[in-house]
């Protein structure tokens, strides 16, 4: 007869595991030695227990309906076309279209995709009621799911600068498109908070309360709302990220008597990304898709290993691609729903985050809202504190990228296959604000190292 080894071994409780660490540590404090204090301030402890279990019952997650998303700068209108359907024939489940320009062809673009039962988003760099109500036309005669990513506050928030001359004119527009359109039509921009330097608290406080202007506004009509989201390399706390956004949404959304939904768009952060040593990019971007993928992403858009310094490329394209496809086909990360499921470490994780994102989202809208305090600069400054504490520890060499302030070739060469700027660009124009500003961690080293490779 089989014995249950759970049977076998009396069960032990946390304070029996503390006490037996604290006596191996040899006097040794306890919380200096193997506690470590995030810059969320959130303890992460040496282990977790049932005992001091809480489920967040409220986090469902299905990884196995996430997509591969391949995204797609529209500029010569054919070579998109014949990207898109390159792409699909190669794995794509998903597609994101980069539009810049309201004149651009959209129909001939569209017309003759294989987009049956597919997903495709539209990152739209204006506000274009007419250009809304052409893909809803396409949308039904393509049996195809369309987002149109809008997002005027994002556009404030990144630009400095509304789509359109005020903040009036905007929310008008998106009335018009929200009653003479069938499609989902708002987007968040969380990335644009992570690329800047926000940590985990803020990027889900300021992503909820950026999303609240639109729901104070529109939650009667909007349809699910987008967020764009970047994740970085702390592996569990990005899984954690995700699943206490969601929980938070559906919160947030009750508070308006609606079952309104959210829909996670994701992509690895450019922060952590560096020009030297490139091909460590790749197992930055793995285990931000693993993250991903984990934490409840619907669709997946992995960033290139050369996209900070390459123009769009075929290799590069399809290496990113290929990462998707092999976790999903090789590794099985479609397998199961609700993956995190029973980890004490993540559901611990996930309640402290979305705890403190909660606090801080109440504090923003007792200040005012989230508008009036992208306004009046105070999340830009708080956003540029987090960053310099983080670029200190960069710098500092306690937060380590590979390649670049810890083990670098000294012998990498990059002056020469620079296609792309890859550093903070500066562009001197009258804005409403002073914009938010995405900056990567070893922009400076980077640059140091370009000016002696003339030397």
């Amino acid at each position: 007869m089989a014995t249950n080894l759970f049977d076998v071994f009396n069960p032990i409780s946390s304070k029996q595991w503390k006490q037996k660490i604290q006596f191996e540590l040899d006097g040794a404090d306890y919380n200096q030695t193997v506690i470590w204090n995030s810059p969320e301030d959130i303890q992460v402890k040496p282990f977790y227990h049932s005992d001091e279990f809480t489920k967040s019952a409220a986090v469902q997650t299905q990884a196995s309906e996430f997509k591969i998303c391949q995204n797609i700068f529209v500029h010569d209108v054919e070579k998109s076309i014949s990207r898109a359907i390159n792409t699909i024939e190669r794995g794509a489940e998903s597609l994101r279209f980069t539009i810049q320009n309201e004149n651009t062809d959209i129909q001939k673009l569209l017309e003759n995709l294989p987009l049956e039962n597919k997903t495709i988003y539209f990152h739209l760099s204006f506000l274009s009621i007419d250009f809304v109500k052409k893909l809803d036309v396409i949308a039904t005669q393509k049996n195809a799911t369309f987002y149109c990513n809008l997002d005027p506050i994002g556009q404030l928030a990144r630009d400095g600068n509304w789509f359109t001359t005020s903040d009036k004119n905007n929310f008008e527009t998106l009335e018009k498109i929200s009653n003479q359109t069938n499609l989902p039509f708002l987007s968040v921009d969380l990335g644009l908070y992570q690329n800047s330097g926000a940590n985990i608290t803020q990027q889900i406080a300021y992503s909820l309360a950026h999303a609240n202007e639109y729901l104070n506004r529109f939650s009667t009509s909007v349809k699910p709302i987008v967020f764009e989201i970047a994740v970085g390399t702390n592996y569990f706390f990005e899984i954690a990220k995700l699943r206490a956004l969601r929980m938070l949404f559906k919160l947030i959304a009750a508070e308006y008597n609606s079952d309104l939904d959210c829909h996670f768009l994701v992509t690895p952060t450019k922060r952590n990304k560096t020009i030297y040593d490139y091909n460590v990019n790749m197992l930055r971007t793995t285990t931000e898709c693993m993250s991903a993928i984990l934490g409840g992403a619907d669709a997946v858009a992995n960033l290139p290993y050369d996209a900070l310094y390459h123009k769009d490329n075929e290799f590069g394209d399809r290496i990113a691609r290929n990462q998707l496809l092999v976790l999903k086909h090789e590794s099985y990360f479609d397998k199961v729903d609700n993956p995190a499921d029973g980890s004490y470490y993540i559901e611990s994780l996930t309640m402290q985050l979305a705890e403190k994102s909660l606090n801080l989202f109440k504090d923003i809208e007792a200040d005012g809202g989230f508008l009036k305090l992208l306004n009046d600069g105070t999340i830009k400054k708080k956003i540029q504190e987090s960053a310099a504490k983080e670029q200190e520890l960069f710098d500092s060499k306690k937060e380590v990228l590979l390649g670049t302030n810890k083990y670098p070739n000294k012998e990498d060469r990059m002056k020469h296959d620079l296609e792309l700027f890859p550093f903070v660009k500066i562009k001197p124009r009258k804005t409403l604000i002073t914009p938010i500003i995405e900056k990567r961690l070893a922009e400076k080293l980077e640059q140091e190292r370009l000016e002696s490779e003339e030397k």
